[in-house]
């Protein structure tokens, strides 16, 4: 067997009283029992809590008559649950009949025991643009949701369908789906076993085709209505819970909004309720306002939605009408609002005042209701059905107080953009001047975020009103702060990998550099589009931003732009490369990546800019590696690792180091090549990049492999299945001899 110590190029001493000897090229020769040991000795995070997730809207202790719907849905559950193959059960209602709450008691009752590896929840309405669903998005929070640390989620969504299937292939699951509306929806989330629940507002017969079980929910009958009305106020009388019940068209979320109403109002009686509801005294006058509302509330097989509409739209014109000033204005800002929940801190930015106390009013109502948030500030959202009915109403407001509060939020979410931004990434290239308003002037309280995970996260949950809020602004013509928001978001976009939101947004933000007839705006924005693209697969569409934004660099000034252009241009040329069957066609896009690298590298030297140097230098090392060019690479990635230190750049250096270890494999040098992986491995630990560790150790395995060292191998295969299992993904497969 031969050790990888004494292997490889170059003059190396071991003696048995020395245990290492530095050589050229920062690398350690460590005797391959020691390096063994050493990689059994680095230090991984604890793993996260064994608890499986038990995500979703938690049942209510009030619900009545829907004994035939739940014995239903159990059944249904219990026996596709039985079955080899993984079931689907689809509950359909008209909104706000109360489907997500059948799910919820269901599950609280019976379904829980038959899943012990977790609920995953997703409402659909937080991900759905222009009529489709960001799948990618909602596979990405499952995989977390499911232990999977973000480094390890990639991209795109094939390689999300295929690593949730892998992760949840022997779990026990139910993921419970609501707001679903097209048979592909449900069909990407179905657990390899287990049980997807979907609540929608119309039947999808390709679904059932599929297996799917029907469960139709409909309004409450009389009976069950006042038997409803009767818990909640216990001395009416039946006639009157009767005509409550008819008024709102048995529909529970009217019924429940009108007694929480009442129960606030003790000088009032449930005769009040009923008398003001048949005078339509609230009435808001629209014909328009309650077509819409009917719409709003879906039709499923068309019977009765537009009188069970028009009753809610009753209710809630009066429930509305009776509460505080401060809580209407409050009701108001939140049907002006792009987005699909608030934070008393955006609330606040925009001019509510009594905030704490109206969101207390409106939740009490059943109006608003508090929604799980990853991150630290407490979220609020209206039913959907209320949302619409709070949108109908906010275009009574004047189209001056209206555009101004959506100026407000747009500057709020500019401004915090801007600060998460720069602790995400610190001090990167931008072309925005930092926010005027410190951090601090954004929130009702305390900071919105103090950290760069905390920054993150933050980011992360108001995701999807980001882009909302770009959207808006576009819309009414306000070009920089879209382009600013667009700039500030690549923090999250490529921290996160919400790739699809990156291209959305950047080609909203080359529409707003044109306006603004910005060249170096349109460039950076192309460059985003490009390397979103790149990063999903889709090589061409990315040469085609690129092709556009090199033809407007003679326009701009700061040579940074020309700099990223070059390095994607690079990083295409480099994934083109490898796609190459020829050896020779591969080191040709090879050479063509390590010319572009060096333009970039030399548009930041000129600044110059330090951490660009850094990259560029190691992007040209990976080129000349990829060229088969080992020893240039090597003199290239001495400089850079000198830059990395010099400049405090720690986090490159595992890069650099990896790129070197390549590079001494490349010549044979297989000691020199342990080491730099070894010490890639170190520095990424160090660092938390376990990404960067995996591939470390991945690599040491396969040069331990190369040089048949057995130990070594064996602690590298210990160690990588032991950090995947902390990361959430299953070891890997143990070798074949």
């Amino acid at each position: 067997m031969n050790g990888l110590g004494t292997d490889g190029g170059g003059s190396t001493h071991n003696t048995v009283s020395s245990t290492h000897n530095t050589v050229s090229g920062d690398a350690v020769i460590v005797g391959p029992l020691l390096m063994a040991q050493h990689i059994e000795g680095i230090q991984l995070p604890p793993p996260p809590p064994d608890v499986p997730p038990s995500q979703g809207p938690m049942p209510s202790r009030v619900f009545v008559n829907r004994t035939k719907e739940l014995a239903d849905l159990r059944d249904a559950a219990l026996s596709l649950a039985a079955g080899p193959e993984p079931g689907v059960v689809l509950v359909v209602g008209v909104g706000g009949v109360g489907k997500t709450q059948l799910v919820a008691q269901a599950v609280r009752r019976e379904l829980h025991e038959r899943f012990p590896d977790g609920q995953l929840y997703v409402d659909l309405a937080d991900h759905r643009r222009d009529g489709a669903v960001d799948l990618a998005a909602v596979l990405g929070e499952f995989l977390r949701a499911l232990r999977v640390h973000k480094d390890y989620v990639p991209g795109g969504l094939a390689e999300r369908t295929a690593l949730f299937r892998s992760v949840a292939a022997t779990l026990r699951l139910l993921v419970k789906v609501d707001n679903v509306q097209h048979a592909p929806e449900v069909r990407a989330l179905v657990p390899p076993q287990g049980l997807l629940v979907a609540t929608g507002r119309r039947v999808l017969p390709s679904l059932l085709m599929d297996g799917a079980v029907l469960i139709d929910v409909a309004p409450l009958d009389g009976a069950a209505g006042t038997e409803l009305v009767r818990r909640w106020h216990a001395d009416a009388d039946e006639g009157t819970a009767a005509d409550v019940v008819r008024l709102c068209a048995g529909h529970p979320l009217a019924l429940r909004a009108a007694l929480e109403w009442l129960a606030a109002r003790p000088q009032l009686t449930l005769d009040d309720v009923v008398r003001d509801l048949t005078a339509g005294r609230y009435g808001t006058g629209d014909d328009g306002v309650r077509e819409a509302m009917g719409m709003a509330m879906g039709a499923v097989g068309g019977t009765g939605e537009g009188g069970v509409g028009e009753a809610v739209d009753s209710v809630l014109d009066s429930v509305v009408a009776g509460v505080s000033g401060h809580t209407r204005h409050l009701y108001d800002l939140l049907g002006v609002l792009p987005g699909t929940t608030a934070t008393a801190d955006l609330l606040t930015a925009v001019g509510a005042t009594g905030v704490d106390e109206g969101l207390g009013e409106l939740l009490s109502c059943r109006l608003a209701v508090l929604v799980e948030s990853s991150d630290r500030p407490r979220r609020y959202r209206l039913h959907d059905v209320v949302r619409a009915h709070a949108r109908l109403c906010a275009r009574a407001l004047p189209e001056e107080r209206r555009r101004a509060v959506l100026r407000l939020v747009v500057d709020f979410y500019a401004d915090a953009a801007a600060h998460g931004d720069a602790l995400v990434l610190g001090d990167r290239f931008r072309i925005q001047p930092p926010p005027v308003r410190p951090l601090s002037e954004l929130a009702a309280r305390g900071t919105l975020f103090t950290d760069r995970a905390d920054a993150l996260e933050w980011l992360d949950a108001e995701r999807v009103n980001f882009r909302a809020v770009i959207r808006v602004a576009a819309d009414e013509g306000w070009y920089e702060e879209v382009w600013r928001l667009c700039e500030s978001l690549w923090a999250l976009y490529h921290s996160r990998k919400h790739l699809a939101d990156c291209v959305e947004s950047g080609l909203l933000g080359i529409e707003a550099a044109q306006h603004q007839a910005r060249p170096d705006v349109e460039i950076r924005m192309r460059n985003q589009v490009a390397r979103a693209a790149y990063e999903l697969g889709d090589l061409d569409r990315a040469e085609s931003q690129l092709d556009a934004a090199a033809d407007l660099l003679g326009l701009a000034g700061d040579p940074r732009l020309s700099g990223v252009v070059q390095e994607s241009r690079g990083l295409i040329a480099l994934a083109r490369g490898r796609s190459e069957e020829s050896p020779g066609a591969a080191r040709e896009r090879a050479e063509e990546a390590r010319q572009l690298f060096e333009r970039a590298l030399a548009a930041n030297r000129a600044v110059p800019d330090p951490h660009g140097i850094v990259v560029q230098s190691y992007n040209v090392a990976q080129a000349l590696v990829a060229g088969e060019r080992w020893a240039d690479a090597l003199g290239v990635l001495d400089e850079a690792a000198e830059t990395a230190r010099t400049t405090g750049d720690e986090p490159m250096l595992p890069r650099i180091d990896l790129v070197r270890a390549h590079a001494f494999a490349g010549l044979g040098a297989l000691d020199r090549a342990v080491a730099a992986a070894g010490a890639a491995a170190d520095a990424a630990a160090g660092l938390k990049q376990f990404a960067k560790l995996d591939q470390a150790l991945e690599l040491l395995t396969a040069l331990a492999d190369r040089a048949e060292d057995r130990p070594l191998r064996a602690a590298c295969e210990e160690k990588l299945g032991a950090l995947r299992r902390t990361m959430g993904l299953r070891p890997p497969a143990a070798p074949t001899a």
